[in-house]
């Protein structure tokens, strides 16, 4: 394989209003790609829209929807359609988190944590898989996380739904082999975005240091531009190091111990 050509393509991003979803709008469109930005907060994605086609003369539509309601992929199929548009490539990059104990948690708070982080992007994922499977040329990116590796006391549902999403991908990932399309769970830490504020607390990043949106897109793209792409990417040497070591030199009781004191 050669690196990506995203001129001509149209990618599908969600959760493109700001952090890494708006960063990979940006990274996109400078490589020459239509976009279509998918997220709640419409003025957010009409800003960013007009930003890109300015510097970038590139097409974007604007969809504004909550992929927490019922069968968000097939709203999405029926508003491209009407839009007479066909993606070939997606990023699903929407989610969100909670910090705190599981029996404390508001139940429609989690409700719509499950919504968003799982049942959305498989939603979705389902809903435009056999497009990009048909055009052979574009990527399906799934963002998970370094929470994906290990259970994470504190924020136990958001870890479990980002271990449903590395599976669900690296799975797609061999599924989608000889058809051209490149599959990718990509796996930022502690990012510098919006999450720490709906979280509500910077506990949740375990005292490690932010990363840049920027870095994060970045590495996923050069990635997927390998000749022979994995089917997953962990951000950052030290993340990568910490989770080879989580599964190398300490037991499971050791890994969940360690995170616990990290998020206590």
């Amino acid at each position: 394989m050669t690196a990506v050509d995203y001129r001509g393509q149209t990618t599908l991003i969600t959760g493109a209003s700001a952090g890494i979803g708006a960063e990979f709008a940006r990274q996109l469109a400078a490589r020459g790609s239509d976009l279509v930005l998918v997220a709640r907060r419409r003025e957010r994605l009409e800003e960013l829209a007009a930003e890109l086609r300015a510097q970038h003369d590139v097409e974007v539509h604007v969809i504004a929807i909550d992929l927490a309601t019922d069968n968000p992929g097939q709203a999405l199929a029926e508003r491209l359609e009407q839009l007479g548009l066909r993606v070939t490539s997606l990023i699903n990059n929407a989610g969100f988190g909670s910090f705190g104990p599981f029996h404390q948690a508001e139940p429609e708070r989690l409700r719509r944590e499950i919504a968003v982080d799982v049942t959305a992007v498989a939603d979705i994922s389902r809903a435009f898989i056999e497009q990009l499977r048909t055009a052979g040329r574009g990527v399906l990116v799934n963002v998970a996380s370094m929470a994906a590796y290990q259970p994470n006391p504190r924020m136990a549902l958001y870890g479990a739904s980002k271990a449903f999403v590395l599976s669900l991908t690296e799975a797609l990932w061999e599924e989608s082999r000889g058809t051209g399309l490149r599959v990718l769970a990509l796996s930022p830490g502690a990012t510098r975005t919006e999450f720490f504020e709906v979280v509500g607390t910077d506990r949740a990043a375990g005292g490690t240091r932010l990363a840049a949106p920027a870095d994060v897109v970045s590495t996923a793209l050069a990635t997927l531009d390998r000749r022979n792409p994995p089917p997953s990417v962990i951000v950052g040497r030290t993340n990568r190091m910490m989770a080879v070591l989580a599964r190398r030199l300490a037991t499971r009781r050791q890994v969940i111990r360690a995170v616990g004191r990290l998020t206590a």
